[in-house]
């Protein structure tokens, strides 16, 4: 048998602010509204836990986006499994992509790098990995966002 090449969307950005600050912006639900269209964030925030995103779409709240935590360090590392119930995509372990969050100490900044994939394992990976990058240049719009919600508060 042989193994796919790997796939995965990677995105990173220097702010100008603390892990605290940055952490805060990846897991507060008031936080992440502002940056992840709409989306506020529902988790415990322990290791197997769900993680929602939900959002008012016509006057209803929807989940736009479900998964699980797969590994958490506060303030340094957060990972979660992720899938959009509403796509043509069976809801099946073997179709969820993992989102990987890594945060570090870049003198008085915060280097946080996003990874996602691997889409070589999911149903219609390339077609998937592709427009992850064709609708706004993989994570980079909302790297730059979380960028500008922490460094202008």
């Amino acid at each position: 048998m042989i193994k796919k090449k790997a796939l995965y969307v990677k995105s990173s950005i220097l702010i100008n602010g603390t892990t605290i600050q940055v952490w805060d912006a990846l897991t507060n639900p008031e936080q992440t509204k502002k940056y992840m269209f709409g989306c506020e964030t529902f988790s415990d925030w322990k290791v197997g836990s769900s993680l929602l995103w939900k959002m008012e779409f016509e006057g209803e709240e929807i989940i736009a986006v479900k998964g699980n935590i797969v590994e958490i360090k506060t303030n340094e590392l957060l990972s979660y499994t992720t899938i959009d119930p509403e796509s043509e995509f069976e809801d099946i372990p073997e179709n969820y992509l993992t989102v990987r969050y890594v945060l570090s100490k870049e003198k008085n900044q915060t280097l946080l790098v996003v990874t996602q994939g691997d889409y070589a394992q999911v149903a219609d990976g390339k077609r998937r990995y592709e427009e992850a990058f064709n609708k706004g240049e993989g994570w980079n719009p909302i790297l730059d966002e979380i960028k500008k919600l922490i460094e202008c508060a």
